[in-house]
């Protein structure tokens, strides 16, 4: 029997407000196991800046594995409206090879969801809203995949719709879930929330699991540090969180996907801007 894939699922690093030990240690986990791939499923700057880009994509390009990147809603700009709408990704052009890039094991392949918009027409940016077009673009991914091969989708945002049409999480979250049902995906892997999760969501088509790594930066919410190792022996998919404080996998686990994804604001870390709404809901355990 062959050996499982072991995949390190990683979230959130927010470089402007990353934690120096815990990328450290991951750098080094990923060196001495040298997993078959690594997800990082968005956020890698606080305000992407252009110097957060440059650390983050450097220390990105260190890493010693082959890596999937999906943006995230802090890796648009925030003070540039005009690099906003006409060139967001400008900054992170010395990893584009690696940015919604599809990664093909044996038997599994990895495949980006794009969650994250320029503009959405409601107030609240931070949230995601998945397109017509990025759906399209990755169920046509999804059906062009061999017979008996299984996929892991990538993105930022979970894609639960939680609460009203008016604050929904992910908005066509739904839709995306019911989907990708039909198809065969083991799990939609995500960060956003910075706390893990391992979900199972119901929709009319059948359970889509939904697997949510922690953050790696300063910005915690009711857990340390942390990221996810997956592993994939053709029949099961485990997950482990890694975590800095060693504590057990279900101890790092929230049971829900929290309306309000933001985590308290640290002491040195800038007032946000409008679009990001203030957390009103206590850390979820």
């Amino acid at each position: 029997m062959p050996d499982p894939a072991v995949l390190f699922h990683l979230s959130d690093v927010h470089f402007g407000l990353e934690d120096p030990r815990a990328l450290d240690w991951v750098r080094q986990e990923i060196a001495d196991q040298r997993p078959d791939a690594v997800a990082i499923t968005g956020d890698l700057t606080m305000r992407a800046r252009r110097r957060e880009f440059d650390a983050a994509c450097a220390w990105i390009r260190a890493l010693e594995a082959p890596v999937t990147v999906v943006v995230g809603n802090h890796d648009l700009p925030y003070f540039n409206p005009i690099q906003r709408f006409f060139d967001p990704y400008q900054r992170i052009q010395t990893i584009a090879d690696k940015v919604e890039a599809e990664i093909d094991l044996p038997g599994l392949v990895m495949v980006p969801l794009k969650t994250v918009t320029r503009w959405q027409p409601r107030l609240n940016w931070s949230k995601g809203w998945v397109t017509e077009a990025a759906l399209a673009r990755c169920l046509a991914t999804l059906d062009a995949l061999p017979e008996g091969t299984r996929a892991l989708v990538t993105a930022h945002h979970p894609l639960r719709e939680v609460g009203t049409r008016g604050t929904a999480l992910t908005r066509h979250g739904q839709k995306a879930l019911t989907e990708l049902a039909k198809r065969q995906v083991l799990a939609v892997l995500s960060g956003h929330v910075h706390d893990a999760f391992d979900l199972t969501e119901q929709t009319a088509q059948g359970p889509v699991r939904m697997i949510g790594a922690g953050t790696l930066s300063r910005r915690l919410r009711s857990t340390p540090p942390s990221f996810n190792e997956l592993r994939w022996d053709g029949t099961q998919l485990s997950v482990t969180v890694r975590n800095l404080e060693d504590h057990d996998t279900p101890n790092m686990m929230i049971n829900d996907v929290p309306e309000d994804a933001m985590p308290p604001r640290t002491p040195d870390e800038p007032v946000a801007p409008i679009d990001q709404v203030p957390r009103t809901d206590p850390p979820i355990h």
